[in-house]
């Protein structure tokens, strides 16, 4: 067949339904068809083989499954204690599993376990994480017999001379996000000195195998900075023009636009603390990314300074997409990708814009004053309140819509929602939430109220998860390790 023509029917391919991590490259975590009832567990699968608890909590981030536009699922999944990668397909319908694709990536150093990167492109190729800040790429099909090839941002060439060295040194420390045209974007870390001479920064393969790099401290343009923000996918312009990432020096930093083709630095911003003005906390075990509005507004969410003097809350920085504005901030962000709502959504509510923000609300009881009453949370963040979390005056988005989570925490207050990402069903006007109470909710929005609930497994304490929505409606969970396909 000849190239093109090959390109071709690629590019004629359904677009996936699911691409990653908050399901677009804006992270506005839209579900792409109406979702089912949260009648029963259709199939269930681990996403950890061997799950590790540190005092009976999981502290460890799990990928988003991705979803093609045909009947398949391919689900990130942990194999060791240590952390080896595989990853799986299955039918959407059955759970069955189709292939597997093992890696070789290794986890970055880091406190609580990272995902491992994967991602699909609107070409519908998928790519893993692998050893060296290489990636394993290959078409997203059924077929077990499809091929995986190696990429590699700073050439193949020069990992295969030297993959020892680059293995033990290099290491891809952010979900990935894919634009438009196909092409890859992620950041990542460098231990220790490598014959490639690179330095920890952000990384773009681009559709065609091409690679670049630049690193964190000459993007920042500060010495100081030393990093890209572990567990911090890269969120893409709906234009494909400029990607937005944060960088840091371990505590404080950035947030960076770039030219999505150059890595040119575009934009810049230093991270601060809307209360008191001193810079925001970048926290490495947070899984926090940018979103971008249709209005081009991007959102992340960052830790306070002083901690815990907003209650272990932080906050969601919000600006224009310049990074020259400041906007105002959401009372909550430090470990939450914000995900867009439609306003008309919310019946009989004069929006001050077209798109509210979802986000988790808690809480978190015994830090500063909280009190255990967590929350999720419907923004509007062109409409405005006085925060009543904190003594120090800081103007925050309204609150448009608020929901206690509904489960007592035997030492006080409720459990805490265990969401990193709420898929937005605009279809039946509703977001889904799952809580540490080992619970799943549907969330009407037109009602205000939990109007469905399904019991996935006992409570536990675990690091926050994403929810998504299958093409066919069905609605997926991770809780405890697994993950559960709800449906009729």
């Amino acid at each position: 067949m000849r190239p093109f023509l090959f390109l071709l029917l690629l590019t004629a391919a359904s677009p996936p339904a699911w691409y990653g991590h908050a399901g677009d490259a804006q992270h506005g975590a839209p579900a792409p068809a109406a979702a089912q009832k949260l009648a029963h567990i259709r199939w269930s699968t681990p996403v950890d083989l061997v799950p590790q608890y540190n005092k009976n909590e999981l502290q460890t981030h799990y990928a988003s499954p991705m979803i093609t536009g045909a009947d398949l699922m391919l689900l990130p999944v942990k194999t060791t204690a240590s952390g080896d990668f595989r990853l799986e397909a299955h039918r959407v319908s059955t759970g069955a599993t189709l292939w597997m694709l093992s890696s070789d990536y290794v986890v970055p150093p880091a406190t609580y376990t990272p995902s491992f990167p994967a991602q699909l492109t609107v070409q519908n190729r998928v790519y893993i994480a692998a050893a060296g800040g290489t990636v394993l790429v290959r078409p997203a099909t059924a077929s077990p017999n499809a091929k995986a090839k190696r990429e590699a941002f700073y050439g193949l060439a020069v990992f295969n001379a030297h993959s020892k060295t680059l293995t033990e040194t290099v290491m891809i420390d952010t979900p990935m996000t894919s634009d438009a045209h196909g092409n890859i974007y992620f950041g990542f870390v460098v231990e220790g000195a490598n014959p490639a001479r690179l330095q920890s920064g952000i990384a773009r393969i681009g559709s065609d195998g091409a690679g670049t790099w630049v690193s964190a401290t000459a993007a920042a343009g500060d010495s100081a900075i030393s990093q890209v923000a572990m567990n911090c996918a890269p969120a893409v312009s709906a234009d494909s023009k400029t990607i937005y990432i944060a960088v840091s020096n371990g505590s404080a930093g950035y947030l960076l636009g770039l030219d999505a083709a150059t890595l040119a630095t575009k934009y810049k911003v230093a991270a601060t603390d809307p209360a008191s003005g001193k810079p925001a906390w970048i926290n490495d075990i947070s899984s926090a990314a940018p979103t971008i509005d249709p209005d081009g507004d991007l959102y992340y969410g960052v830790l306070e300074n002083p901690y815990p003097e907003h209650n272990g809350r932080g906050w969601l920085l919000h600006y224009d997409a310049t990074l020259s504005t400041v906007k105002t901030p959401g009372s909550f962000g430090w470990d939450d990708t914000a995900s867009l709502v439609p306003a008309s959504l919310i019946a009989n509510y004069q929006a001050g814009g077209k798109t509210l923000l979802i986000t988790k609300y808690n809480n978190y009881l015994g830090l500063g004053n909280g009190d255990g009453m967590n929350k999720m949370a419907i923004l509007d963040p062109n409409a405005t309140q006085q925060d009543e979390y904190i003594d120090t005056p800081v103007t925050v988005m309204k609150e448009v819509q608020t929901l206690l989570g509904p489960t007592k925490y035997p030492k006080g207050g409720v459990y805490e929602w265990c969401v990193n990402s709420a898929v937005v069903d605009a279809h039946t006007g509703a977001v889904f939430a799952g809580s540490e109470d080992g619970k799943f909710y549907r969330w009407d929005l037109a009602r205000n109220a939990f109007t469905q609930k399904l019991v996935l497994n006992p409570p536990q304490p675990e690091s926050y998860t994403p929810t998504l929505v299958g093409p066919d409606g069905t609605v997926y969970a991770i809780n405890n390790a697994t993950l559960y396909a709800i449906g009729k």
